[in-house]
């Protein structure tokens, strides 16, 4: 793995907590509630881009500093071209919304450490994460006609894919706000813990991933993306493809040859 360059309200650890093939991605502007700044944003694609090219790479948590998690887009940045046609503002939107939401593109799981408020673009970063770990009084809001916008940052799809129609209405339409324990209740979260506990749960959970044999994990987070498999047919077809693969691998004979053992199994991706 490639060292880092000068990252702007960003942070990258790699191997955190010593998870070998784990790396740790805090958003770093507290005293903005690590709103996306413009400077963010780019350390963001910075990052994301040289993750998808790392081969030994198992598993990502996401978190931010301070209390909040993310309290979604800057508003100086928002509103920074109020004359702007458009056509120019749609490019620049979804630019933006790229940036951010390419950490689906990733083919490694990644974990939401959700420490604090996600509002908005923030909640929608938590929500493109495969695993969300939400502190229990954390709060989760899209209140995006609250300010005149209409919502952004895929909320749309993204909500009422892992909440259901219901909420996703609640949410967008009243602006209501949860708790990171009545989002666990309606299946925008994983699990939610105490505060002071979000990030050592989230590494806990990347520990458990990342000792999975590697191939078998990515084919299976390759299985669930867009919410998984449209038909049962369809399951089947990639499950007929994707199974046989992994029983041909080395990984396999190793992770029976453990259980057997009662120990834990030592995969390499072969």
């Amino acid at each position: 793995m490639q060292a880092w360059g000068d990252l702007d309200h960003l942070a990258v650890q790699r191997e955190p907590a010593g998870i070998e093939g784990a790396v740790l991605v805090t958003l770093d502007l507290p005293d903005r509630r690590n709103a996306m700044s413009e400077a963010m944003t780019a350390s963001w694609d910075a990052v994301m881009r040289q993750l998808r090219r790392e081969q030994d790479l198992r598993v990502v948590v996401v978190t931010g500093r301070g209390r909040a998690f993310c309290a979604g887009g800057d508003f100086s940045w928002i509103g920074a071209k109020p004359g702007a046609s458009v056509p120019e503002l749609r490019e620049r939107m979804i630019a933006f919304y790229g940036t951010w939401l390419s950490v689906r593109d990733l083919e490694v799981p990644t974990v939401a450490a959700v420490n604090g408020a996600a509002i908005g673009a923030g909640l929608a970063i938590a929500l493109a994460c495969d695993v969300r770990v939400v502190a229990e009084d954390a709060r989760l809001a899209a209140p995006f006609t609250a300010l005149g916008l209409h919502p952004g940052m895929a909320t749309t799809w993204l909500i009422r894919r892992a909440a259901g129609d219901t909420v996703a209405r609640d949410m967008l339409l009243t602006g209501r706000a949860f708790t990171g324990a009545e989002g666990v209740a309606c299946g925008l979260m994983s699990r939610a813990v105490p505060a002071a506990e979000v990030v050592e749960t989230a590494l806990a959970v990347a520990r458990t991933v990342a000792g999975a044999a590697p191939v078998a994990t990515r084919l299976t987070k390759a299985a669930l993306g867009s919410g998984g498999p449209e038909t049962f047919e369809s399951a089947l077809a990639w499950e007929a493809i994707a199974q046989p693969v992994t029983l041909a691998m080395e990984d396999l004979q190793e992770g029976l040859a453990a259980a057997q053992d009662k120990r834990a199994p030592r995969f390499t991706g072969r």
